[in-house]
């Protein structure tokens, strides 16, 4: 008797679990689970501005919901408790320059409809200072590797400049680490402690030719710790003597220092040897937390730098000469990750705080 009783128990479980699909079905649904779904739309297609769409939803059994895998769309209905009903699917404008594809998918009982949803690219994926045209860009959204003809590693031991403690390796490290690697979309430069010697990535973009002028921007996410000195600057392509062929540096941070990013401008005039090179520095909240743009607008007249839009630091071309403004040249872009040395060891270093990682999401440049 006492099994029977068990046997029974066990069967009406059973049957209760039949009645269940996941987390949409469960014994108290009241759709039925062979329920069919007819909608007016098909599918929807999206222009890159984006905007409001509705699906008209009917099903024969008596309850039904809409729903998308997807965050950056906003799918809500309406008289979900009736055999039919209205879905509402809000889409942002597309700030990239692809098409971006999702769906909508309409569940009553077990039945599954799903709608797909396209969506143009962004009208203005690559937003700039009036009357530039963009010429060159790496979004990171291919491949695992940078693209060799477009970037260079350097290579070169530790306290090579400015008393620095990292050793720059071409991708790997001796061990099999990555220095470099295009990821998710975007760059990652790690800086990371191996066999008792710290390894990180520098790299060049169009070293060989560079650009003269133009508007460059790049967005990124600055790493955290005592001794990370992240940069993103340029060099001349002709270099010969510094600092008279001179540097620009659009962004850099000490990690000692955290979220205060500075720009400067080096050449014979100006130089921070002796305490006269052109500089600032300014507060970027969350720096290290997330993204954020940094700029230059480079012209034969003047030079100003722009951490999310607003101005960092401007200088004109005062008439004096090249030893004041050697900015006439092809100059080429870098990022890279260095520990320590004289200024970001200025604050102390935590190996701690390794590996530490800059993460790039772009880099574009603009001309006239």
């Amino acid at each position: 008797m006492k099994k029977m009783l068990i046997y029974s128990f066990l069967l009406f479980c059973s049957g209760m679990m039949a009645n269940c699909d996941g987390d949409t079905y469960t014994m108290h649904d009241k759709a039925a689970p062979n329920a069919t779904i007819t909608t007016d739309v098909q599918s929807i297609n999206v222009p890159g501005e984006g905007g409001t769409y509705t699906i008209q939803v009917s099903t024969t059994g008596k309850e039904w919901n809409a729903y998308t895998n997807d965050k950056w769309l906003t799918v809500s209905s309406s008289n979900t408790n009736s055999s039919s009903g209205t879905v509402t699917v809000t889409v942002p404008e597309n700030g990239v320059a692809r098409v971006l594809r999702s769906e909508v998918i309409i569940m009553s009982g077990t039945a599954r409809k799903s709608i797909p949803l396209t969506q143009a690219e962004a009208v203005n994926p690559y937003p700039a200072p009036e009357g530039y045209e963009l010429v060159w860009h790496d979004e990171f959204e291919e491949g695992t590797e940078l693209n060799a003809d477009d970037w260079t590693h350097e290579v070169q031991g530790s306290g090579w400049v400015n008393n620095e403690l990292q050793n720059y390796v071409n991708h790997t490290t001796p061990g099999g680490a990555l220095v470099t690697e295009v990821k998710n979309g975007s760059l990652l430069i790690h800086c990371l402690k191996e066999d008792g010697k710290i390894y990180s990535g520098r790299v060049y973009a169009k070293q060989k030719q560079g650009w003269t002028y133009g508007y460059i921007e790049a967005r990124i996410k600055l790493p955290k710790g005592k001794g990370t000195w992240p940069a993103f600057w340029m060099m001349p392509v002709n270099f010969k003597s510094w600092p008279a062929d001179g540097e620009i540096d659009i962004m850099e941070e000490v990690g000692g220092r955290a979220n205060y990013v500075s720009s400067s401008l080096h050449a014979n005039a100006h130089v921070h040897s002796n305490g006269t090179q052109v500089t600032h520095e300014m507060f970027c909240e969350g720096a290290e937390d997330d993204f954020h743009t940094y700029a230059i607008q480079w012209t034969g007249e003047n030079i100003t730098t722009f951490v999310d839009g607003q101005v960092q630091l401007s200088y004109d071309n005062r008439g004096l000469g090249r030893d004041d403004w050697p900015y006439d040249d092809p100059f080429y872009v870098i990022l890279n990750l260095a520990w320590g040395g004289s200024w970001g060891g200025t604050y102390g270093i935590d190996e701690g705080a390794l590996p530490a990682t800059m993460e790039v999401d772009y880099v574009r440049v603009f001309q006239k």
